[in-house]
């Protein structure tokens, strides 16, 4: 692998007055041989202005974050990133690469996830080239194989989670937005590392079900839901009746039966796990009656 190399170019403003000054005086002894009579003097003095004009073009701008790559008759030879006029060979060629930092948002992605759902999936990479040698080198156009690789790793995530889940511990699409962002993130660079670019940040920008299925799987989210809240319900209330029972029985309040335990445990689980308030009766008589 190709990896880049700093170039010390000369400084720009020097070389440009000094060709300046040159190319004056050779200007001014052109004139002076025609003047003169002197025809050595005027075609020495053109064949100077001349050179001049050409080691003048090594001049070029290094702008605030960007390199340029430099190569010598196809050879790298290193690249400038020093800010400013700078100078250098004029023979060698001048790859403007700019190191900004720049956001890349793929399109909206059909694929299935963990369970075979269909969804649209979309991310945004924030990135931008730390080495430029690679950058030009190692692939035929960065920016195009940003772009591939990024949504190549958006459908690979995309099919190791589910879209929702109910449980806590099972990672999903769109409960754990951190974690899933942190692996999308930690996908992409390791597709992108041979390109010299660094993935400054990723993130999930849209994220539904197909629309074919988007009322069914609504649907059956709202089962899920129902049924994960009720057992919720069902294990707080078992908890409660159970503390109720010890209660009771560790204060010495009331002494009950198997059958009286079994009946206050069902009109307990009534009061507690159904969707609308109880309606009390009040005993006025005795325990039995």
């Amino acid at each position: 692998m190709i990896r880049e190399q700093k170039y010390q170019a000369v400084a720009g403003l020097p070389m440009l007055l000094l060709f300046l000054v040159a190319a004056a005086f050779e200007i001014a002894g052109f004139f002076n041989g025609i003047a003169d009579g002197s025809p050595a003097l005027a075609v020495g003095s053109a064949l100077a202005l001349l050179i001049t004009i050409f080691l003048a073009a090594g001049l070029f701008v290094v702008n605030p974050n960007e390199g340029r790559v430099l190569q010598l008759f196809g050879d790298y030879v290193g690249t400038a990133r020093v800010p400013g006029l700078r100078w250098a060979n004029p023979f060698f060629t001048k790859k403007r690469i700019s190191l900004r930092v720049r956001n890349f948002e793929s399109a909206r992605l059909k694929v299935n996830d963990n369970e075979g759902n269909p969804i649209e999936i979309a991310a945004v990479v924030v990135w931008q080239v730390v080495d430029t040698a690679e950058a030009v080198f190692e692939v035929d156009d960065y920016n195009n194989y940003v772009k591939v690789q990024s949504e190549s790793a958006l459908r690979n995530l995309a099919t190791s989670y589910t879209y929702d889940t109910h449980d806590d511990s099972q990672m999903s699409l769109r409960s754990h937005t951190a974690e899933v962002a942190e692996h999308l993130k930690k996908e992409i660079q390791d597709r992108l590392a041979r390109a010299g670019v660094e993935v400054i940040e990723s993130r999930i920008s849209h994220l539904a079900y197909a629309p074919e299925i988007a009322a069914s799987m609504l649907q059956r989210q709202q089962a899920g839901a129902i049924i994960a809240a009720r057992q919720r319900i069902v294990e707080g209330a078992v908890g409660m009746v159970e503390m109720a029972l010890d209660m009771l029985s560790r204060r010495d309040i009331v002494s009950l039966d198997d059958e009286r335990k079994a009946a206050m445990v069902s009109n307990l689980l009534v009061v507690l796990c159904g969707e609308r308030a109880a309606q009390p009766i009040v005993n006025t008589g005795t325990i039995y009656q």
